[in-house]
């Protein structure tokens, strides 16, 4: 067993066309990693996934598991297992004989294969649904048959490609609980390919996104929401605001930056960008606070306005108005917080360690 990453992506491209639809990627997955490939639809994600399991060949790069070169290998001769955003179950196939195939065509023991299903069906709960066919299961319940049957012959590397984009909202919430319980229990390495940032950001060891063929950054959750490297990385990882201004004199106290909203004071470092800087400041809706308006400003006390209020029940989402700026203004538990109308004037307190961004 290799003490390396079980996967290393490098340099895969492909073309389809005149199209690039993954350019030069690279990537390193250790053992028992769960891993998001997540972007906008078209970003290459999927196309990314199928050259890894062997669907499609790429134009350029290799694909190596555990220090073997896999790039020429068809899908049937890879130590990997797909699951399919349609599941791609067998509908004349019972529940137990879809989880059995890959099993079956391969001539392992019948009562190998009965152990090996009875084995999965636990795993997965499902027992006793063996005699089903998939017609007769919810999605929830087909998605489970198709874990099961990927990993039927024990993948050294497990894909996903958008497993829950079929299932309503309450079942996605569910099935990622199911699919990181399954992951642990069995130190499975997985990479999940979405396009929904919120399932990746739940899920995921490490995050890579990506657009437009190309992986943007790298990194655990935290680090890509905290300190995104691009301003798209920035809006597609959670959304956020964005703050134009002047970087100004850090010493001896913070820094000054002069925004069209005002002059704020900020802790944050900034290394490699001098004074007079244009940079970007990055403040994530749920950092900014409102308060009923008062009598003049201070350090990062500014006038605003509300434009408009959605209630979604966990929280309020505000459209402030701030000079020519419009905020947007997450505020959590909304039953036990001062709750403001469209129209009212308030004052809107800016955190002082935004994330910073050179402005392009």
């Amino acid at each position: 067993m290799s003490d390396g990453p079980i996967l290393s992506i490098r340099g895969l491209t492909k073309r389809f066309g005149g199209t690039v639809a993954v350019q030069a990627v690279a990537a390193e997955i250790q053992r028992g990693e769960l891993v998001s490939f997540v972007g906008p639809s078209g970003c290459g994600k999927t196309t990314l996934l199928r050259l890894v399991g062997g669907f499609l060949r790429p134009d350029a790069g290799v694909v190596h598991i555990e220090s073997e070169d896999i790039t020429s290998l068809p899908p049937n001769l890879r130590p990997t297992a797909m699951v399919f955003q349609n599941y791609a179950l067998f509908p004349h196939l019972s529940v137990a004989e879809n989880i059995g195939y890959a099993l079956t065509i391969r001539h392992y023991p019948k009562a190998e294969i009965t152990r090996r299903v009875a084995e999965l069906l636990d795993l997965v709960q499902l027992q006793g649904l063996g005699n089903r066919r998939p017609a007769q299961l919810s999605g929830g319940q087909q998605q489970r048959v198709a874990l099961a049957r990927a990993l039927s012959l024990q993948p050294k590397v497990l894909l996903l490609d958008e497993p829950l984009s079929n299932l309503d909202a309450g079942l996605r919430v569910q099935m990622r609980g199911e699919i990181k319980r399954l992951q642990q229990e069995l130190t499975l390495t997985v990479v999940f390919v979405t396009h929904d940032q919120e399932e990746a950001m739940s899920l995921s060891d490490r995050i890579l996104v990506m657009n437009t063929g190309r992986v943007l950054q790298a990194g655990t959750p935290a680090e890509v929401y905290e300190r995104p490297a691009s301003a798209f990385v920035a809006r597609f990882i959670g959304g956020a605001n964005f703050l134009e201004g002047i970087l100004g004199n850090g010493h001896p106290g913070p820094h000054q930056v002069e925004t069209t909203a005002g002059r704020l004071a900020i802790r944050t470092e900034v290394p490699g960008l001098a004074q007079g800087a244009r940079v970007h400041l990055v403040i994530r809706p749920e950092a900014i606070r409102l308060q009923p308006q008062v009598n003049g400003v201070g350090p990062n006390r500014l006038h605003g306005r509300v434009e408009a209020a959605m209630y979604t029940g966990a929280l309020i989402r505000y459209t402030v108005g701030v000079g020519d700026l419009s905020l947007t203004v997450d505020q959590a538990d909304p039953r036990h917080s001062a709750a403001f109308r469209e129209g009212d004037a308030v004052t809107v307190l800016l955190p002082d360690d935004p994330h910073i961004l050179p402005a392009p």
